[in-house]
């Protein structure tokens, strides 16, 4: 649980829909929506202003989608938490979404507790996907394989770290696990990224997946089922 409350905004192109999630948001203590836009041009105007912790971004938006909103804003703020807020699972649009760096994908017909779980989650570090939207995103995602198996890239201690990582382990937890420090590990996950051409922890997580270094049942803490 996040001490500190998580600001959010909310990019959709629907006024309803930005007012209703805000409406269920206010419920929760630990969350404030600090603002939102209704494109991803407008997003990017107001991401430096209003500074939030988490983004509810929308797939599908005029001007600019939520696809292309989510790689400009990542490159003017790398440590951006995004997650794509979606009613049309098309399993392209989802891993375009994780290869342009969104940290969780889920579908708008979510349960309010559940979006806030997938914040505070994100927020933390830790990627949300349901492991329903993780194996569609599995079954194609080529644009992220690489070549080679992880034991051919990667040292035992990095092996070590991504097969944690992709259990749903947060840095302290794998820390405590390997008896290290946050900052190694955090070293660790940057060196494991590098290596292997991957962008975020999401993509990590998916490849331990599609690697075989870790099975689904393996990593149930970090593709829920309650969303498939």
């Amino acid at each position: 649980m996040v001490s500190q409350t998580i600001q959010v905004m909310i990019v959709d192109d629907h006024t309803m829909v930005r007012e209703g999630i805000k409406i269920l948001l206010d419920q929760f203590e630990d969350i404030h929506v600090v603002g939102d836009a209704a494109n991803g041009l407008q997003a990017i105007e107001l991401v430096e202003r209003l500074d939030p912790d988490v983004i509810l971004m929308d797939l599908t938006m005029p001007g600019m989608d939520g696809i292309e909103a989510t790689k400009k804003i990542l490159t003017i703020r790398r440590d951006q938490h995004i997650i794509i807020l979606t009613g049309l699972l098309n399993d392209e649009r989802l891993i375009q979404a994780v290869q342009a760096g969104a940290q969780g994908c889920v579908d708008k017909t979510i349960d309010p507790e559940d979006l806030v779980q997938a914040i505070r989650d994100v927020c933390l570090g830790k990627p949300s996907l349901s492991s329903g939207i993780a194996w569609r995103i599995l079954r194609g995602m080529s644009g992220l394989e690489t070549t080679g198996q992880p034991k051919d890239r990667l040292s035992e201690r990095e092996i070590q770290i991504l097969r944690l990582l992709t259990q749903g382990k947060l840095d302290g937890e794998i820390a405590r696990e390997l008896v290290l420090t946050e900052v190694t590990i955090r070293t660790h996950i940057s060196r494991i990224l590098s290596k292997l051409g991957l962008e975020n922890r999401v993509q990590a997580a998916l490849y331990g997946l599609r690697s075989g270094l870790v099975s689904i049942s393996e990593s149930s803490d970090l593709f829920e089922t309650r969303w498939m």
